[in-house]
């Protein structure tokens, strides 16, 4: 943190502020960037930089991950205090645009003050002025008292951008800022006094800036933190330090943020009450956030979503299969009959077809999370659930990532940056993969479509949706559970409380949940368009080859289909999954199974699109075009029995709701923990959870005669 200034010929302007203050919305109206927006902590993880034309200037914009305060113990903390006030080998920034949430002002200007301590030149972007309306702080005010720029901003429409604009531009021209006056008191500043000798040089070229180091280095240095490039010198006076003022039953941190706050509060003309949207919010909250009525609430709203998958994308995925049927039968009357023919239809039509057809729903589950994000709702879900994570270790921020995990669990295991002790980080990652990703859905959609026609329970509630709704839920149950045992066995830690703001509710911006939809969607389908199609040709040329002699011409429908039936059995897809088959079978699974399993180890989607392969493969002669749904309907056994029961379509969802079959997640795993100890145990501990439980499930529902 020293005071290396920037001698690039491009000013360095750094975004910075709180979580949740607009801070992306902001960036993004500046640099016409598409960066993530969301109604939560967390959705910064790392900082984004792009080149901004400000008239003749031409400035380097970063946006950092939102932080309360520049105490660093966490890896998007760190990031942020290195980069406002230059690193080891980071140069100072040129101009810092602070912005502070309008509605929750005094907290918001704790990060300013710290700043200003350093010496490191502001502009405050006062954002949300439209929840407050005439009650909205006076920028003039806020300017006098802090001696720095203030503009009202809106970050859902972009008012006042440009004046934002013109204040940076002057800004990088101006002097020095002024140094606030805050009075510590006298214990503290001794331990400052104390600590100065021992910061580097670099970091001690002005007396202000070397106390306010001086003071950051003992709010943020101790036994348990993660900082990289700290003196053992400073280090050992920090801790001479802390252990003095505990011998003398004083807590540092506190007497810092404490006379930081007294003096802030004593600024009453920047004080503003409550908007009225804040009651607003209150009052819904009283039923959300409630203890009874608020886990109702959150059950009725998953219920709504995952029936809504089937009622509104049953009719576009009957669109999608009807399209991809046409397409792949034109072909075969247009196309020679030949090896490069059946590589097209039956591997590359039929495999990522499979898969595509469930776009709709995907859609539509990325369309409904990112409305509860929006919206604010999905940090109430985060706030409820910590009631829960409580009793198991954990604390509802942990839950933000889980939440994500619903979507994908590469981003959400990345969002786990936020998490302040890195036994929590860890722990999370290691439950995220049970959260039931999107991934897992066209998995689900196809069992219980297949399985379980569309009915009623009692008269009223939807099965289909019910069993989509239970298996998200007995993920994220069994999720909770295994984050009580890790959590006091193999990653022991004590319970930090939460500290989460809980925004206003807010009306969703459509224009960037729908962009953000789509954006989600497209990476599902240019996986379809990469692993999934280089998997599906793999296993189709697994499932085709050796061949063996077909029947003669002439010869009956009976003895074709044997003949498909054994090729396939012979093919080397079929001896992999005979050879899986006796660890499957008390699952109630097969060997064309055990073929979908293995190829969905490249990703949890390849799974239908083997199965598309298998009976694509192994029923090419029918007449009739048939979609995989009804191919696994009419697939029985020797003796007449159908071979997919409701019981061993459940036994197949539990497995697939709890095996780790995601080469992304243990890739992204292993990077964030930087080893492979993590990876190869989470794959190891949710493979055996996963056989484990569906052997219960299929093995007892076959003893209640269910099966």
């Amino acid at each position: 943190m020293g005071s290396t200034q920037n001698t690039n010929a491009t000013p360095l302007v750094v975004m910075a502020g709180n979580p949740n203050t607009g801070k992306t919305s902001l960036f993004n109206h500046l640099s016409g960037q598409r960066s993530r927006v969301g109604n939560y902590p967390g959705v910064t993880v790392e900082r984004k930089s792009t080149s901004l034309q400000l008239g003749e200037i031409q400035v380097e914009l970063v946006d950092l991950p939102g932080c309360y305060s520049l105490t660093a113990r966490s890896p998007e903390e760190q990031i942020a205090v290195n980069t406002v006030a230059g690193g080891v080998r980071q140069a100072n920034p040129n101009l810092v645009v602070v912005v502070v949430d309008a509605t929750q002002l005094i907290r918001n200007l704790y990060l300013l003050t710290q700043l200003l301590e350093l010496q490191v030149p502001c502009v405050v972007a006062l954002n949300m002025i439209d929840e407050m309306g005439p009650q909205s702080p006076d920028p003039a005010v806020i300017q006098q008292v802090f001696g720095v720029p203030c503009v009202p901003t809106n970050g859902r429409t972009g008012q006042g951008i440009q004046s934002l604009k013109d204040a940076i531009v002057t800004a990088l021209d101006a002097g020095p800022t002024p140094v606030p006056e805050i009075p510590y008191p006298p214990a503290l500043q001794a331990d400052i006094d104390a600590v100065i000798p021992s910061l580097p040089p670099s970091w001690r070229d002005t007396e202000a800036r070397g106390r306010a180091l001086a003071l950051w280095a003992l709010n943020s240095v101790d036994g348990t933190d993660e900082l990289l490039d700290i003196d053992a010198e400073l280090r050992e006076a920090v801790e001479t330090r802390a252990t003095a003022a505990a011998a003398a039953q004083r807590d540092i941190d506190t007497e810092a943020i404490s006379a930081r706050y007294i003096w802030l509060d004593e600024q009453q003309e920047v004080l503003c009450s409550s908007a009225p949207a804040r009651s607003r919010t209150e009052s819904v909250d009283s039923v959300l956030l409630h203890p009874v009525y608020g886990f109702a609430s959150f059950l009725l709203v998953m219920l709504v979503i995952f029936q809504a998958l089937f009622a509104g994308a049953d009719p576009l995925i009957g669109l999608v299969e009807t399209a991809f049927s046409w397409m792949s039968e034109h072909a075969i009357a247009i196309l020679p009959a030949s090896i490069l023919t059946d590589l097209f239809t039956e591997g590359i039509l039929a495999g990522v077809g499979s898969v595509v057809v469930f776009l709709p729903q995907i859609l539509l589950l990325f369309l409904f999370i990112g409305l509860m994000e929006d919206s604010g709702y999905m940090s109430r879900a985060a706030f409820l659930m910590d009631r829960i994570m409580r009793a198991i270790g954990l604390h509802g921020r942990a839950f933000v990532p889980m939440m994500s995990g619903f979507a994908c669990a590469v981003p959400a295991i990345m969002a786990t940056r936020t998490m302040e002790r890195r036994r929590d980080r860890y722990l999370t990652m290691m439950v995220i993969p049970l959260m039931s990703c999107s991934a897992r859905l066209p998995v689900y959609t196809l069992v219980i479509a297949t399985l379980f026609p569309p009915s009623n329970l009692f008269g009223l509630v939807p099965v289909q949706g019910l069993l989509m709704v239970g298996m998200y839920l007995f993920g994220t149950i069994i999720a909770l559970v295994a984050t009580a045992v890790l959590g006091r066995t193999v990653l022991k830690g004590q319970h930090i409380p939460l500290l989460m703001e809980l925004p206003p509710y807010r009306m969703p911006t459509f224009g960037l949940v729908l962009r953000r939809m789509w954006e989600r969607s497209r990476l599902f389908l240019s996986e379809a368009g990469g692993v999934i199609l280089v998997c599906t040709i793999i296993l189709w040329g697994l499932l085709s080859f050796p061949g063996t002699t077909p029947p003669p011409d002439g010869a009956t429908q009976e003895e074709v289909a044997t003949w498909q039936q054994t090729s396939l059995e012979q093919s080397y897809g079929g001896q992999l999954g005979k050879a899986i088959e006796p660890a499957i079978r008390p699952l109630g699974l097969d060997w064309k199974i055990g073929v979908g399993i293995i190829g969905a180890f490249a990703a949890r989607e390849v799974f239908v699109s083997t199965m598309g392969l298998v009976y694509g493969v192994g029923d090419a002669a029918d007449e009739e075009s048939m979609s995989l749904r009804e191919h696994m309907t009419a697939e029985v056994h020797t003796d007449g029995s159908p071979v997919y029961t409701p019981l061993a379509g459940l036994s197949l969802m539990v497995f697939f709701a709890l095996a780790c079959q995601c080469v992304s997640t243990l890739a992204v795993v292993k990077r964030e923990t930087h080893g492979y100890r993590w990876p190869v145990f989470m794959f190891v501990y949710m493979t055996l959870l996963a056989w484990m439980a569906s052997f219960v499930v299929y093995q007892g529902g076959m003893l209640l005669g269910l099966g």
